[in-house]
């Protein structure tokens, strides 16, 4: 059965719905900071019309999540569900960003818990696809219990073909 990649998702804090061309302005306003992307191998997202062609395969993906803080009704961010191999028996998890004012604290992670209920219902693995030097990503992976594939593999990011780390989280 393919996974549903689209849910609505409810936790303490955050709401995770899809993503629809309506998101547009909400979610620039997040990826319009420089900052967001400063150590991301796609580090020019901010800039409109790169984050244009990053929203728009999001919403051609079909498994694209707009994600809203609770309690101040506002987009916070995004995160995505892509690349089911069932052979495999799993998907991705990722193309996530929040506002800088959600970093360090219980979100991302609250964010990633609800997303990995969800998934591991239909796949037994998530994997997470990470640049080799996005430090802060690989040690939020860490945090959630992400563990590192040996290797590398190559990524299109910011026109050039960039190293990254593959993490997983299996279903217990």
């Amino acid at each position: 059965m393919p996974p549903e990649r689209q849910p609505i998702l409810e936790g303490e804090r955050v709401l995770l719905r899809p993503s629809t061309p309506a998101d547009w302005d909400a979610l620039f306003a997040v990826a319009s900071d420089p900052l967001v992307w400063e150590v991301h191998p796609a580090h020019d997202r901010w800039q409109e019309p790169v984050f244009r062609a990053y929203f728009d395969a999001g919403i051609a993906s079909g498994g694209a999540l707009t994600i809203i803080d609770k309690a101040a009704d506002k987009v916070i961010g995004s995160s995505r569900f892509d690349n089911w191999d069932e052979a495999a028996d799993e998907i991705e998890i990722g193309w996530t960003y929040l506002a800088r004012d959600y970093w360090g604290g219980s979100y991302n992670r609250e964010i990633k818990r609800l997303m990995l209920d969800h998934i591991h219902r239909f796949v037994r693995t998530a994997v997470f696809t990470v640049g080799v030097g996005n430090i802060r990503s690989r040690k939020a992976m860490e945090k959630i219990g992400g563990v590192a594939r040996p290797g590398t593999v190559e990524r299109l990011m910011a026109g050039e073909m960039k190293p990254h780390v593959i993490y997983e989280i299996s279903r217990a």
